[in-house]
């Protein structure tokens, strides 16, 4: 419980209701900032016709657009933890959507401008640390015994948002481009995200950051400043945040390697290994994408149960053996469709417990730091992978063995990497992580009504 006078006696109790809106505003916005995401990959031969790129020009634009959106993800968390989980939820989905609706027009002057404007839309990428950071802390802060029991399968229907939003951009892209063209795609695509930023200025703060906050200003009265008071990236790779940083960074930079290959260019591995019809290959993307939403409902009850950090890793670790199964086994569809689903379930369905794993193994001060580091660098991954296979393949060698080297195998990699990270116990609220990191500013734990 606070100290009486202390920062944290004054907050307001979190309710139930106050989560309820916080969760339903994180799927939202998540969704729709997956939606975006999804929607530049989708449309990027469309772009490059429309710009005058070829098929190596389009990749150049791709790889600069990710590693721009890098930058951008990273400079989220400072901001976070200077002005407030609230204000991020309303700057990263408010920013990819003006993004959204600027890429229609950045792609009309020229493809340098269309980097940069994409490149911003990192923000939407970033939303997710948001989530994590926002709900982990929130959650925690409301006295009530069942949220405690579920916090990790409640996350998880959020974190579903991403085979949602992919689902979305694939139905309505064919639906509205041969009506608005891909430019019309990108305006319709930033409205519903500016109607989620609107919603979310009427978020709480939470408890934590308001008595953050009031630490902060008091401190600053007989002008004391501290790493665990300002935050920052410095201070996420600082202390006890080192090891979590750098070991959960790694680990996601290497889940990258299969979610670019498996995920991202899916239907080129399923065209060049097994020989399946690009029809076909949709198809089972529909699927393994329904799959994977079931994945995330399952690893999050799994994680409340087990712990986070180990569901994460055995999760991984499974889904790198079964995708390198699918890889050498027959080219008989329903195989093929069984074990690509089910690499997808252990390969996507983690991120369930991973993004509010993130948010509970930091203390207060640089959660939000800290997530946007771990999130941030996850895309670097992915221009490895894409890299990596580019050189193979243009050394005369094979999808499948590219989609093994740079693929399965940093899977398998990302979950034993996950091992190395402190474990967290299920349902412990995020008072106890500032006390093992030595964070002497007041928490909260505010009952429900």
């Amino acid at each position: 419980m606070p100290k009486t006078g202390s920062p944290a006696a004054t907050a307001t109790p979190v309710t139930l209701r106050d989560v309820r809106y916080a969760t339903i505003i994180a799927f939202l916005a998540w969704t729709f900032a997956v939606y975006d995401f999804i929607l530049f990959g989708m449309l990027l031969p469309e772009i490059g016709k429309s710009v005058g790129l070829d098929e190596a020009g389009q990749a150049q634009m791709a790889t600069f657009v990710a590693l721009g959106s890098v930058v951008v993800a990273l400079g989220v968390g400072p901001i976070v933890d200077r002005f407030g989980r609230r204000f991020g939820m309303v700057f990263t989905v408010g920013g990819a959507g003006v993004a959204s609706a600027l890429t229609a027009l950045a792609g009309m002057i020229s493809p340098a401008l269309l980097v940069g404007i994409r490149s911003v839309s990192g923000l939407g990428y970033a939303e997710q640390g948001v989530n994590g950071t926002y709900l982990s802390e929130l959650y925690s802060s409301c006295d009530n015994e069942k949220l405690a029991k579920r916090r990790g399968l409640v996350y998880s229907l959020v974190q579903g948002g991403w085979p949602i939003g992919a689902l979305l951009a694939a139905g309505l892209t064919a639906v509205l481009l041969p009506i608005i063209g891909w430019e019309g795609c990108f305006v319709f695509a930033a409205i519903p995200s500016l109607i989620v930023a609107l919603a979310a200025t009427r978020l709480r703060e939470s408890p934590q950051f308001e008595a953050l906050r009031k630490a902060r200003a008091a401190r600053s009265t007989v002008k004391v400043e501290t790493a665990s008071t300002h935050g920052g990236l410095r201070a996420a790779l600082q202390g006890r945040a080192r090891r979590t940083s750098l070991v959960l960074g790694t680990s996601h930079i290497l889940n990258w390697f299969p979610t670019q290959v498996f995920s991202v260019l899916g239907t080129t591995i399923l065209v060049n290994v097994h020989g399946i019809s690009f029809g076909n290959s949709l198809v089972i993307l529909l699927l393994s994408n329904s799959v994977a939403y079931a994945g995330y409902l399952v690893h999050g009850f799994l994680g409340d149960r087990f712990g986070r950090r180990n569901v994460i890793a055995a999760g991984w670790v499974i889904g790198g053996l079964v995708l390198t199964a699918m890889l050498y086994g027959p080219s008989n569809v329903v195989i093929v469709v069984a074990m690509y689903s089910i690499g997808q379930f252990f390969l996507i369905g983690p991120y369930s417990c991973l993004l509010f794993f993130v948010g509970e193994s930091y203390d207060d001060a640089v959660r939000g730091s800290g997530a946007s580091f771990v999130t941030g660098i996850g895309p670097i991954g992915a221009v490895l992978a894409s890299a990596g296979a580019t050189a193979i393949l243009g050394a005369g060698g094979h999808w499948q063995i590219a989609a093994l080297i740079f693929g399965a195998i940093p899977c398998v990699l990302s979950g034993l990497m996950v091992l190395a990270s402190r474990d967290v116990r299920p349902g412990r609220d995020t008072a106890s992580v500032a006390a093992d990191t030595g964070d002497t500013e007041d928490q909260v734990a505010c009952p429900a009504q």
